[in-house]
């Protein structure tokens, strides 16, 4: 068993959000500089207004039938509603807002791509999609997702967890990590009762592996790989920043992290489906029941199954 799980680190990350148009606007530009600087606090304006300005932030609007059809299989799987589905048929144009930055603190590409997606799509009541997920992101859900002065954000804002059943538990995968450049985790036969508390362990320890990747992509540096420990420790304090919240108990468990490349393709939308890393989580120890045993460490017997 090593110590150290070596990433390489993307050159550039990109973000894409579709803003779905009933009507074309007459000058994207104008008008998601005028909204932004409007609805969008500092500094956080303050970042997004100079990207704006800069190639890092593309707005490209085009008739709808242009654009590759919208996902709507998977847009409903992931929480659309038969009238957001619906409303999308009558678009007549989509504003692709596409954004690229470097990987690390701040994960500027998504927060200026959904700040002027939301701020555009606010002006004209129009539903946005980020891509990624995809989803469609309610404005309240999108605004509320947007950093706090201090930087702060909910990651559960950013990142689904889906789970899926099989013959033998249930299989957990992130699916947001990859916005910032780092693979997905997942988690293969999880008993049915642990359900919820593994998901929640599963909230806090991204949390946790995205605060270290992060701590070691310093600003103004960008080294070609990234070098992060096999163990590693969650926490309740982890799973409620990965909320938003804070937890006054600094009750942990440690987990351990296995870089896997599938070599086989994973079932549709999945990490590995085109081979992909993806981080396996496992207990650090061996012994029966180690799933239970974590959840019932970290949250309480009671909790721990529930």
């Amino acid at each position: 068993m090593g110590e150290k799980l070596t990433l390489p680190v993307p050159e550039t990350l990109y973000a894409t959000y579709a803003v779905v148009l009933t009507a074309p606007i007459p000058d994207p530009g104008e008008l998601a500089y005028d909204e932004v600087a409007a609805r969008t606090r500092p500094p956080l304006r303050d970042l997004v207004l100079g990207m704006l300005g800069s190639p890092m932030v593309t707005l490209d609007q085009r008739p709808a039938a242009e654009f590759p059809p919208l996902p709507a299989d998977l847009l409903a799987a992931y929480g659309a509603s038969p009238a957001e589905l619906a409303a999308l048929d009558t678009a007549s144009h989509i504003l692709a807002v596409r954004a690229a930055y470097r990987p690390g603190h701040p994960p500027a590409h998504e927060w200026a791509a959904r700040a002027v997606a939301g701020a555009v799509a606010a002006a004209r009541s129009a539903p946005v999609i980020d891509v990624f997920t995809p989803q469609i992101l309610a404005y309240d859900h999108l605004t509320r997702s947007l950093p706090e002065p201090d930087g702060a954000v909910r990651l559960t804002d950013w990142m689904l967890l889906p789970h899926t059943s099989g013959p033998h538990g249930f299989w957990f995968a992130t699916k947001g990590l990859a916005r910032f450049g780092l693979p997905e985790l997942q988690t293969e036969n999880v008993p049915p009762a642990l359900v919820v508390p593994w998901g929640r362990l599963l909230n806090g320890l991204a949390r946790r592996v995205l605060d270290l990747w992060q701590e070691r992509l310093p600003a103004g540096e960008q080294p070609l790989v990234v070098d992060l420990p096999e163990t590693v420790s969650v926490g309740l304090q982890d799973v409620a920043a990965a909320q938003g919240t804070d937890e006054p108990l600094r009750r942990e468990v440690t987990v351990r992290l296995r870089l896997d490349t599938p070599d086989e393709p994973g079932a549709p939308d999945t990490p590995g489906e085109t081979g992909e890393p993806v981080l396996t989580v496992l207990p650090a120890g061996d012994g029966p029941d180690r799933l239970e045993s974590l959840c019932a460490a970290l949250f309480g017997a009671q909790d721990g199954r529930r």
